[in-house]
Formats: C-alpha cells, structure tokens, sequence
C-alpha cells in the first residue's frame, strides 16, 4: 500500500511540532527543515488544524503548534483523515465509471485486499505521533529546531 505525499507531510509536521519543546513554529520553517513546498504545507496545515490537531496564532509573531492531543492520536487516525482512497484494487470502488470484473461473483482476493488493508490500519493504530516524536532531542537536531531559551526577567541591583 502507499500513502501520497499529503499524508506524509501532514505527518512530518505532526512530528516536527511535537519535536518542538515550546514556542511556536512556522511553515517556513518546516519547509526548510524538510525541503517540502511551503505551498503544499500551507493547504496541509490548514486541515490539521480545522482537525483541531495544530493550533494556529495570526499575527505579527504567530506561528503553529501542536494541539495537546495531538501527541496522542494514533498514525491510523492521521492516516484515515489524509488519505482520500482505500481502494486497493478496483473492485473496492462503486458506482460508474468502474469496470466490472468478470470474476467478482465468485472472487475472494477482494476479501483478501480488504483483510490486509485492515491489517495495515490495525498496525498503524498501534503507534502515536508522540512516539514517532521520539528522541526528539536527535529529532530536532536533524530537523535544525533551536530551543527557545526561557525570557528571564531582568532584575535591578538596588543600592
């Protein structure tokens, strides 16, 4: 089985804002960290978050984050989402404009199809994006994420 592009982008970008320790993160830069089209990313991470999966802040110093259940979300729900078609073969399709097999009646490699798609999605509903965020100090070391250094208020020396 293979999944498009759409699908493992929206996964990268669950991982990288899960790798991120605080702050907020922009689509530049997870473009830049896994040279993937900033426009692709953009129609990506605006389905994540009307998933309510990434939480978005407009504004001068807005940027994303991961929503706090997104850590949690098994891959075979990302999956289920991103993924438009299951149809292994096309006998799984319905409706016009598919063509009949002569053997449909009495074929059981349908079943089959449909038993390791389902195995497949059984698989995947085993791990989280948390997980797959894991090392994240290596992860975002690949990935180029710099840790945002805590603000500490300047404090006055009294005389």
């Amino acid at each position: 089985m293979r999944l498009t592009d759409y699908t493992d982008f929206s996964l990268r970008v669950l991982i990288y804002l899960s790798v991120r320790p605080s702050g907020l993160s922009t689509i530049q830069e997870i473009s830049d960290a896994y040279g993937i089209s900033k426009n692709h990313l953009m129609k990506i991470v605006q389905q994540l978050g009307e998933l309510g999966w990434v939480e978005t802040v407009r504004g001068r110093n807005g940027g994303l984050r991961a929503a706090e259940r997104t850590h949690s979300l098994t891959i075979g729900e990302v999956v289920r989402k991103t993924e438009s078609d299951f149809a292994l073969v096309n006998c799984f399709t319905e409706g016009q404009g598919r063509r009949g097999c002569v053997i449909e009646p009495a074929c059981r490699l349908k079943g089959v199809f449909a038993a390791a798609r389902d195995a497949f999605l059984a698989e995947l509903d085993k791990h989280t994006v948390g997980e797959l965020a894991k090392p994240a100090s290596e992860l975002a070391r690949i990935l180029n994420i710099v840790p945002i250094a805590p603000v500490v208020p300047y404090a006055h020396e009294q005389n």
